[in-house]
């Protein structure tokens, strides 16, 4: 008796109540039925396919070039390149990244300025000074602390 009441209870509908409320918040047409949770599928080996990446550095981390004289705070990560043809072609053959790696948006500084900068992971390093990087716009998306730079809650998805 008890598992009758149990199954029962999982397939009942929430009633119309629930869809007039949802119509009357969001308006238009009921929404689409969702499809069930299923399994991650493998991905297939395709000519085309893109390599999956995982990235080494975390949002909120501190980092510095390898090569060049700024630092940052990472505040966006691509999977891959994700820019333009036309910036990528800009850097130095000799020196140019693939792109099949992460990039890396950060908060930049050097002794000069503030800027963005759009990094490829080979060419960053971890920051081991204790300054704290003074890009004008950290404030709007983190919160500094003892522990570093942290998200502001309005920023995390």
């Amino acid at each position: 008796m008890l598992t009758k009441a149990v199954a029962h209870k999982e397939q009942t509908s929430y009633g119309p109540n629930v869809m007039k409320r949802f119509m009357r918040l969001f308006g238009g047409e009921k929404p689409a039925k969702t499809q069930p949770v299923t399994e991650p599928r493998e991905v297939p080996d395709l000519p085309n396919a893109i390599p999956m990446r995982q990235a080494k550095y975390q949002i909120g981390q501190a980092l510095r070039h390898r090569l060049f004289d700024f630092r940052g705070v990472v505040f966006d990560v691509d999977p891959v390149f994700a820019n333009t043809d036309e910036w990528y072609e800009s850097i130095p053959e000799e020196v140019r990244p693939s792109k099949d790696q992460p990039y890396y948006h950060l908060f930049a500084e050097n002794e000069r300025t503030h800027y963005v900068a759009y990094v490829s992971e080979q060419n960053l390093v971890p920051d081991e000074t204790d300054t704290r990087v003074s890009h004008p716009d950290i404030a709007k998306m983190f919160e500094v602390t003892d522990q570093g730079y942290i998200l502001k809650s309005a920023q995390r998805n």
